[in-house]
């Protein structure tokens, strides 16, 4: 038997979690941040989940981008989080692919601008393998459709949400996409914070249904190539096993 061939493209771990709930998913992106700046993670990860519904307050979070009270959103069945994460307000729930790149800015570019940059791309190239036209608004973070394919590009739906933090270079917390998000619930808040945006879905944009799974291999596929890396597919549990802490800790 031939031996198996050698990698010559760094790693992109990448671990499908399922549906998880916020706070664990916060706690395992802490945790194995905190061992890939140790060096005993030594490939960049990324981690996909869907969550239940949660909003999440980032640090530039504004009184106005929050139209109802903290209590009245908890009454619809939704948690709030407050987190160490760039950003205005932003929703995460079911029908939503999350992303979190735990990356070492280090082996790339020391440079977080680029690195959002990059996960806008790779978002971007994601979405046009699914027939999607998407693209930037140069005001703001993010992933925006316009109409079809007509160019020049001019945003108006917003699909993708994007916010980070970075310690010693490495980074969490990362993207939201609607895949096919039940889009009322962005109802609660001003999305990030822009007052008027409309937000949309794969699902609603190509007019057909779509997979978590579908989506989640075209993304996870565009950001190894937008970081040059190849992505590897790897089991929660053998991600655990290499942190050897329990998931809970935060």
């Amino acid at each position: 038997m031939d031996p198996a061939p050698t990698r010559t493209t760094p790693a992109l771990l990448t671990v499908d979690l399922g549906t998880v709930p916020y706070g664990d998913a916060l706690a395992l992106q802490r945790a194995v941040a905190r061992a890939r700046i140790a060096g005993e993670v030594s490939e960049d990860v990324l981690l996909l989940v869907e969550h239940p519904p949660v909003v999440t307050l980032g640090r530039s979070t504004k009184t106005t981008s929050l139209p109802l009270s903290a209590d009245a959103i908890r009454a619809r069945g939704v948690e709030l989080h407050e987190v160490e994460r760039g950003g205005d307000v932003t929703f995460h729930g079911p029908g939503q692919l999350v992303g979190y790149p735990i990356v070492d800015l280090k082996r790339h570019k020391k440079d977080l601008h680029w690195y959002l940059r990059q996960v806008e791309q790779a978002l971007i190239d994601g979405l046009a393998e699914l027939g999607l036209v998407a693209g930037r608004y140069p005001a703001y973070t993010g992933v925006w459709v316009g109409d079809g394919d007509v160019q020049p590009f001019v945003p108006k739906r917003k699909i993708a949400s994007i916010g980070v933090h970075a310690r010693d270079w490495v980074t969490w917390h990362g993207f939201a996409l609607n895949v096919t998000t039940a889009l009322s619930y962005f109802d609660l808040i001003v999305p990030c914070g822009i007052h008027g945006v409309e937000m949309t879905s794969v699902a609603r944009e190509l007019g057909r249904d779509v997979s978590l799974n579908e989506v989640s291999g075209a993304v996870a596929q565009a950001f190894g190539h937008a970081f040059s890396l190849e992505p590897e597919h790897t089991s929660a549990a053998a991600l655990d096993a290499a942190l050897a802490v329990p998931r809970s800790e935060s």
